[in-house]
């Protein structure tokens, strides 16, 4: 842990006494409604109790980012996406057995009686497992997790986490470093709600690898 800046606390993870401290510091903070930098197999987020509207409504000011953008949610278990929707389609069962943990997120019609406030995002979910140990840990802890990338709205994505803490630093209360991150590229977005999956935007893993898996993928 060192005294970067007054507000957050960074926890060094590559140090595991300072890991098991900031993965325990993490999920107080986001228990009581306060955010949380943290890294992801692609760049650094921002994260929020995903069930908190009001830490949510934190992450996006904190972002200068509106409510038509709906904040992703990140999990810790490949089987937390069921327990999510009403009913998960075939598809996304087949996106996520190929390419979980990885750079993929699946948009998918999150069950009705979830009390959580994401934006505005009318029924639907963004949902990733990522592939990275120390988030994959910390989210086992905490359940889901709305995260965005750690920047302000028009401004690059962080991958390490001085650059994350020196857009976000003073709106968050813990910062995760867990070194940088060499894969900048934002996951790929699938949207598995219609009667064909369609994708949303090229990222990290590129359409003909979806389509080995889903081959009526549109795009």
């Amino acid at each position: 842990m060192t005294d970067f800046l007054p507000v957050a606390q960074i926890y060094d993870c590559s140090d595991p006494e300072a890991r098991a401290a900031g993965l325990d510091a993490a999920a107080a903070a986001l228990s009581t409604g306060r955010l949380v930098l943290l890294p992801t197999d692609t760049v650094y987020g921002v994260a929020a109790d995903a069930f908190t509207p009001s830490a949510v409504t934190s992450l996006l000011a904190a972002k200068n980012r509106g409510r038509t953008m709906p904040v992703p949610v990140l999990i810790g278990e490949a089987s937390t996406l069921a327990g999510l929707v009403t009913d998960l389609p075939s598809t996304a069962t087949a996106l996520a057995q190929a390419f979980w943990p990885g750079g993929l997120t699946l948009v998918v019609e999150h069950a009705p009686s979830l009390a959580w406030d994401l934006g505005d995002a009318e029924g639907t979910v963004a949902v990733r497992l990522p592939d990275d140990d120390l988030t994959r840990d910390l989210l086992r802890r905490t359940g889901p997790l709305a995260v965005s990338s750690a920047n302000r709205s028009g401004r690059p994505a962080a991958t390490t986490a001085q650059e994350a803490a020196a857009q976000l630093g003073e709106h968050v209360a813990v910062v995760l470093d867990g070194g940088p991150r060499s894969n900048s590229a934002a996951s790929t977005i699938v949207d598995c709600t219609g009667a064909t999956p369609r994708v949303l935007r090229v990222g990290a893993i590129p359409v003909d690898r979806l389509r080995d898996a889903v081959p009526e993928l549109t795009d």
